[in-house]
């Protein structure tokens, strides 16, 4: 079935109105050593809608969490922002008051080259934990950036590569659309390859109960140009995310980064969509496609990742215990590593299950794997019970790069879907570094 999303070049500026770039201002040289290349890799970027836009975002729920996280969440009172400042190779994190003084300074010296009020800036970070900003070249950067702002792909190209870590390339998508009688578009870039996780909510406390879709560090920016009220789009988001990056795990990690931001300067003049109306339910679908497509995006290229599983897991008593399924099953170290090896192991994945904290009947469960969307579902165990299908067969089902794994508890009407992958020898490489090496050193 054609897709009603139509994509199209330029990412963040491909809506109206929004002028976006990156520039290298050598923040990595006391953040991680490690990334999609060595040398003067663009570290510093911005997006700025020519309008004030209609703002929303979504942050980490780790009790730790950045100083970025904390200032967005202040200034996303007021629903309204106008730029988005990022930089890559210092997360902020633990960095006490001081932290958070630099985060304010990052949105003033953004809004004093933009002409704005600082409330009107967003900021994220990204990179090691733990070390202080180094704002000089932080605030250089800024004033060379503003300079560079544009409308073209180059620019949007140069903004996802500067908020890139230990990303092998970048990941961005826009899609055309038809909505309230105009055409709009959504845009967006992200980072993530290790220390992902994510679970992120409006203002990033956690929820007393979390719902189906639980909400190195993961970043999306998203720019729209259409027209809509700040709840609308804070629910559109919500729910888009919680259906999407919410769904990834590389690691079980959750960063103290975590962000979502999104910008809805409202210049394609559609008439605003009503909150669960046709339009709002149409806008909601396109922003899901992007953020999904996104968030796959990132777990495809995890840190050492040679294969990525999307566990489906059903017949749950509740949404909450499928979902608890799904992540003991797509974080456990055996399940992994046995997904790298082209094992198709069935009884560590019961193992996972029986010790999540889901209700497992034994004598119910049934497991077997398909390719990515398929019906066709070759089982390798029907009511807690091998299955006649042969070793060979099974093996076969596992070795692609990509594959689904159906879980069926058979208890209930409860499910989840969770995007993981395999653990392989490149990931421990990678990030167990060296301390006679601060260079090897990741966030």
């Amino acid at each position: 079935m054609k897709s009603p999303f139509q994509p199209v070049d330029g990412s963040l500026v491909a809506p109206r109105g929004y002028l976006a770039g990156g520039v290298f201002c050598d923040v990595k040289r006391l953040g991680t050593g490690k990334g999609s290349h060595r040398g003067p890799k663009r570290d510093l970027a911005l997006v700025v809608s020519s309008v004030p836009a209609v703002a929303a975002g979504m942050f980490t729920t780790n009790q730790v969490c950045a100083a970025p996280v904390k200032l967005c969440v202040q200034h996303l009172r007021q629903s309204r922002a106008q730029a988005i400042i990022v930089n890559s190779g210092n997360a902020n994190a633990c960095t006490g008051p001081q932290g958070l003084a630099d985060a304010r300074e990052m949105a003033s010296c953004t809004a004093l080259q933009l002409l704005l009020h600082p409330t009107q800036v967003l900021v994220a970070s990204t990179g090691r934990i733990g070390i202080k900003m180094p704002m000089a070249r932080v605030r250089r950067g800024i004033r060379h950036l503003a300079c560079q702002l544009d409308d073209t792909p180059a620019a949007a190209a140069h903004a996802a590569e500067a908020i890139l870590t230990s990303d092998t390339r970048p990941k961005s998508l826009a899609v055309e659309f038809a909505l309230g009688g105009k055409r709009v578009r959504i845009g967006g870039i992200c980072k993530g390859a290790g220390m992902i996780q994510p679970g992120m909510s409006p203002t990033g406390a956690r929820p007393a109960a979390l719902p189906r879709g639980l909400h190195a560090t993961m970043l999306c920016f998203l720019t729209t140009d259409v027209a809509i009220a700040p709840a609308p789009l804070r629910a559109a988001l919500r729910e888009a995310v919680a259906a999407s990056f919410n769904r990834i795990t590389v690691d079980g990690d959750m960063s103290t980064n975590d962000t979502v931001l999104i910008l809805a300067n409202g210049l394609a003049e559609n008439k605003p969509p009503a909150m669960g109306g046709g339009d709002w339910k149409r806008f909601h679908a396109a922003l899901h496609h992007v953020c999904h497509e996104l968030a796959l995006m990132i777990v495809r290229d995890g840190e050492g990742v040679h294969r990525v599983v999307t566990v489906r897991v059903q017949g749950a008593r509740s949404d909450a215990q499928a979902d608890a399924a799904a992540r003991a099953v797509g974080n456990s170290a055996l399940v992994k590593t046995s997904w790298h090896g082209g094992d198709p192991n069935w009884g560590r994945i019961m193992d996972a299950l029986g010790y999540s904290k889901a209700t497992i009947v034994e004598s119910r469960v049934d497991i077997g794997y398909s390719a990515p969307g398929a019906r066709e579902i070759l089982f390798s165990l029907r009511k807690g019970q091998p299955t006649r299908a042969t070793f060979r067969a099974l093996c076969a089902a596992v070795a692609p790069r990509e594959f689904d794994l159906h879980i069926h508890l058979n208890s209930g009407r409860g499910a989840a879907v969770l995007h993981a992958c395999d653990l392989t020898e490149s990931y421990v490489e990678f990030n167990k570094g060296d301390v006679g090496n601060l260079a090897s050193l990741g966030g």
